[in-house]
């Protein structure tokens, strides 16, 4: 048989199965954080970004639809809830700085949220956004299936704000390191709960990797201000005549 019929035929068996898409997403992971740890832990090479990218191109070449790979891959997003709550214990290592700060946590993630939908929603009607835009954006800041869920009870295109949501998970992640040099602020709890009231679990992935301490509070705050959002925004939404 010629060779390429070969390959074709080995790849036609290959992509059939879930084991080769659960594979490549770990495969890609563990490169990205071979790169992540070359870069002496830079955040702009961040692991999650690396591995999305490495991802995109495998199904772009191959031409795979993303539901084929999303059969096989679903076994991670599985480990999403077990996770999540997961987080829980890091936080509970930190309950004596929790019970001495939890008026400025709370307040702190009040004003993040309400500043995370209004610069959203502002930024993007001043550069001209339609309003089926402008509400997909309010809800960009917090993790993604609570901005998803939100987004459609208000009227926004769910689709637009789970991207949006992925790039704003990124670019923070990215560039936190850098703000926090720029405005001195040392404290891990602190850039912590930064992180995660803007850069949800992507900002809170980053976090764990600097330290169990940052991380804890960046899960913190990726919890209270979801939930915040999801109160506040249909809310706020439905005083003002929108919806």
């Amino acid at each position: 048989m010629i060779p390429h019929l070969e390959f074709n035929a080995l790849w036609v068996y290959m992509a059939g199965s879930p084991l080769l898409w659960l594979t490549a997403t770990l495969l890609a992971y563990r490169i990205a954080v071979f790169a992540y740890e070359k870069s002496g832990r830079s955040g702009l090479a961040n692991p999650v970004a690396i591995s999305v990218a490495l991802l995109v191109l495998v199904l772009w070449i191959t031409n795979t639809p993303y539901n084929v790979y999303f059969n096989g891959a679903q076994f991670v997003h599985f480990l999403l809830g077990p996770v999540t709550v997961a987080l829980a214990i890091p936080l509970y290592h930190q309950l004596e700085k929790l019970k001495r700060n939890w008026l400025a946590l709370l307040v702190g993630s009040l004003i993040g949220s309400l500043i995370g939908i209004a610069s959203s929603m502002v930024i993007a009607w001043a550069l001209g956004a339609s309003p089926l835009t402008v509400l997909s954006m309010a809800a960009k800041s917090v993790t993604m299936p609570i901005a998803m869920g939100v987004t459609e009870k208000i009227g926004g295109l769910p689709t637009l704000t789970a991207v949006m949501v992925m790039l704003t998970g990124l670019f923070g992640a990215a560039v936190a390191q850098y703000v926090f040099k720029w405005f001195k602020i040392e404290d891990d709890a602190t850039q912590g709960f930064a992180l995660g009231a803007t850069a949800h679990g992507v900002g809170t992935a980053r976090a764990f990797q600097i330290s169990p301490e940052m991380g804890a509070f960046s899960g913190l705050a990726m919890g209270v201000c979801g939930i915040l959002t999801a109160i506040l925004l249909p809310l706020a939404l439905k005083i003002l005549g929108v919806i």
